[in-house]
């Protein structure tokens, strides 16, 4: 067999006890298929297991310690050998054999003797409809993709339209999003949690789009009627991202929006919210917004030094802050200069001593 034969022709696995059966199989098949041979149940679901995996299996059912009933359960059950389409050959032909074998989930049953022609035909058909199968698979998971990134850019911007009224930068969200993430993984949470945060905590001042200019960036300090204003931004952005509970990524980005401004002493707002009644994205982001806040440049100030700026949130721990999340988030000063060396804003300046 050459190299060529080996890449472009697809592979069989036959599973009968008997080796005369393999052989008639193989006499029939070998012109276009290579042939992989298992004689028992075990060696089948060993085999079909084996890369390249089979793009097919002829499967009998009757064999000694495991019958073909029960490899087709291992198979379908093994989420690396589950997609693989089964054809049960067998001379078990009795109706409620052959609805026993399809529920199994095989896609074909044939019975024996072997009718070279039939066997041909049913095996072209069932891998062309696998085939098909698999390339609309591929076409949704490469559509889903678009549509996921295309959701991403759109909730980015959306952030970004609230950073700018408020002379914010849209490297801020970027900074904000890979620290969120950043102090995520380090704390342990899933893979799709930390994705999660990474792009819903760039909403989290999303509500800042209902205040008024004449609040939202007055130069000096705000009255007290003013700041209560101010403080329903995280309302509005609640409001504005909306109730869709079938969304993960919406329903963390409203709770951040919500929540980020919270302590953990209960002195934060809007509701007075304390301790782990906070939602652990909001702990995380009002660590990593704060941190953020304090060293960058800003029309109004100079960048605080790293260091200054740990110290602040070391200060916090307990009281504005989850003191474990502060914990972690101080053992990660090599990660959080680098991320703000990656997403450096060119025009301002920082410290990072």
């Amino acid at each position: 067999m050459t190299v060529n034969e080996l890449t472009t022709k697809p592979t069989i696995l036959v599973v009968d006890d008997m080796p005369d059966n393999i052989r008639i199989i193989h006499g029939v098949l070998s012109d276009q298929f290579i042939i992989r041979a298992a004689t028992s149940g075990q060696k089948a679901i060993e085999l079909a297991q084996v890369q390249p995996l089979p793009e097919l299996i002829l499967l009998d059912v009757m064999m000694p310690l495991m019958n073909g009933f029960d490899v087709c359960k291992h198979l379908k059950a093994n989420p690396v050998t589950s997609r693989i389409p089964v054809i049960f050959v067998t001379a078990k032909t009795e109706d409620l054999d052959e609805q026993t074998g399809l529920e199994l989930g095989a896609v074909d049953y044939l019975s024996k003797p072997i009718r070279p022609a039939v066997l041909k035909v049913r095996v072209k058909n069932q891998l062309a409809l696998s085939n098909q199968a698999r390339q609309l698979e591929e076409l949704v998971q490469q559509r889903t993709k678009e549509l996921e990134q295309t959701r991403h850019k759109i909730i980015l911007k959306l952030g970004r339209a609230a950073e700018f009224r408020d002379n914010e930068t849209g490297l801020h969200i970027v900074r904000i999003g890979h620290l969120s993430r950043m102090l995520a993984q380090h704390i342990g949470a899933t893979e799709t949690w930390c994705e999660l945060i990474l792009h819903a905590s760039p909403m989290h001042d999303i509500g800042k789009i209902g205040i008024p200019d004449a609040i939202l960036l007055k130069p000096g300090r705000l009255t007290d009627d003013e700041r209560t204003i101010m403080q329903q931004h995280p309302v509005l952005g609640a409001e504005i991202l909306g109730d869709d509970d079938n969304a993960p990524l919406l329903v963390m980005a409203k709770e951040i929006a919500l929540c980020h401004h919270e302590y953990w002493n209960g002195n934060g707002y809007p509701q007075g919210l304390s301790g782990k009644n906070i939602p652990l994205s909001a702990r995380i982001v009002a660590i990593v917004d704060v941190f953020d806040a304090l060293t960058s440049a800003r029309p109004y100030k100079q960048p605080w030094p790293t260091q200054k700026a740990l110290d602040y949130i070391a200060d916090g721990a307990g009281k504005q802050f989850d003191p474990d999340l502060v914990t972690a988030f101080l053992q990660c000063r090599e990660q959080v200069e680098q991320i703000k060396l990656q997403f450096w804003e060119p025009d301002a300046e920082f410290e990072l001593t």
